[in-house]
């Protein structure tokens, strides 16, 4: 850990993570402390929401953010950097069921249990809460019940054990369990696939993106793929690095936001 006497930079941490890995929380703490030349101090909180309203208080320098909640707040917000999967800045939404199930539809898990992941998160609610605004129809209506599991690898969990009938969740997610945990992901199938949607980014307060430590940050993130070290974090995340993007890589999630305020 650097001892020069620089000012520690805090990044907020939500779960875009696939689970609490703590070897990744510290090799992603040793590369960023190396490249920036300071301390840095990672913080994880339970919901996007959380960690939003810590970056809008200034108890954070930057955070990984929902696309979602990057998409209400983008006028106090300023894009740092992009994950890349598959070599894009884009995944997808998905709807899963008990591999069990008859559904073969979307609307085939009407009067299901159904598990969000977040309701800050784009993938994990706001495309279900659109494809329900196109039947007119809140989820209380389309939905026995529902719930929030927090966390996307929840939503898997919940829907292979049964817990739930039906789960919204992140596709990145699911494609990487497929590989990492083929026996849990097997017990589900996918009836659902968005459009392509832009990735969570990492943030910085619009008023800050100009400060040295987080134009550092941005390097860093963006140099990830060039550092053994950050290769191998890069691995982890199953991300082949991180670009640079503007506003309208989410423009899909502002429409379908439009149209659920304007259904609700």
């Amino acid at each position: 850990m650097p001892t020069n006497g620089k000012a520690e930079l805090s990044l907020g941490l939500t779960p875009v993570f696939l689970d609490n890995d703590m070897k990744l929380l510290l090799l992603l703490q040793r590369y960023l402390s190396q490249q920036l030349d300071r301390p840095v101090r990672l913080v994880r909180q339970r919901t996007y929401r959380e960690t939003l309203v810590t970056l809008l208080a200034g108890q954070l320098d930057a955070t990984w953010i929902s696309d979602f909640l990057y998409v209400k707040h983008q006028d106090r917000l300023a894009l740092l950097a992009v994950p890349l999967y598959r070599h894009q800045p884009f995944s997808q939404a998905f709807v899963i069921v008990n591999k069990a199930s008859k559904a073969s539809t979307f609307d085939d898990i009407r009067g299901t249990l159904h598990a969000f992941s977040d309701p800050d998160s784009a993938s994990g609610y706001l495309i279900t809460r659109w494809l329900l605004a196109l039947r007119r129809e809140s989820p209380s209506e389309f939905f026995r019940s529902f719930f929030f599991t927090y966390g996307h690898r929840n939503v898997i969990r919940a829907v292979a054990n049964g817990l739930a009938e039906s789960g919204s969740v992140e596709g990145y997610v699911w494609e990487i369990m497929k590989e990492r945990e083929p026996e849990l992901i097997d017990k589900t199938r996918i009836v659902f696939r968005s459009e392509r949607l832009g990735l969570p980014p990492i943030v910085a307060l619009d008023t800050t993106c100009d400060l040295p430590a987080i134009q550092a940050l941005t390097a860093a993130l963006l140099d990830m793929i060039s550092d053994r070290l950050g290769r191998e974090i890069l691995s982890l995340l199953a991300f082949d690095g991180f670009t640079t993007a503007s506003a309208t890589l989410y423009e899909s999630t502002v429409k379908k936001w439009q149209m659920v305020k304007a259904q609700a």
